[in-house]
């Protein structure tokens, strides 16, 4: 006897990349707050296959998540996403917070930036608490990372904060 793949029962790794399709549809505008609290606890309880795919039936007629495409960044969003890196410097992990909140929603090219600003003002608050303010020598090293992840948004070229925990996503 074959049971159907809509009627299998699935994993917490299958529930992930649903859960990341529902986040990303939250981000580009594409499901409002309570939307997106409702299927993500249907995500979670989904028992079969065919549960998860319901909660997806009008994001993704694909199955999985797929990249969107990214066309070139425009000036604002590059200001964007260099401020998130420079606020950063100042205001450690509020400012990226702030703009996370109100601006992250603008394009994915600021949101990665505002992400990646963010998951490394928390990494090094972190490291500071853990080491009870030693740490806060890497702060000097982290303004020069910032001015250069700044500079590299500017410009749209990828970079990557060394060492820094993928909090937020």
């Amino acid at each position: 006897m074959t049971i159907p793949a809509p009627s299998l029962r699935v994993s917490h790794a299958e529930r992930e990349p649903v859960v990341e399709r529902l986040q990303q549809a939250y981000a580009e505008g594409r499901l409002d707050k309570s939307e997106l609290d409702l299927r993500l606890h249907l995500a979670m309880t989904a028992v079969t296959r065919a549960d998860l795919d319901a909660v997806l039936y009008d994001l993704n007629p694909a199955t999985g998540p797929k990249p969107l495409p990214r066309g070139e960044p425009t000036a604002e969003q590059r200001v964007l996403a260099a401020f998130a890196h420079v606020l950063g410097v100042f205001t450690l992990f509020v400012g990226p917070l702030v703009m996370m909140c109100t601006k992250a929603r603008r394009s994915p090219y600021v949101r990665q930036h505002i992400v990646s600003a963010l998951n490394f003002q928390l990494t090094l608050l972190i490291v500071t608490i853990v080491t009870f303010g030693i740490g806060g020598l890497v702060y000097a090293v982290a303004w020069i990372v910032a001015a250069v992840a700044a500079l590299l948004a500017l410009v749209d070229t990828p970079f990557r904060y060394p060492f820094t925990l993928r909090l937020v996503r």
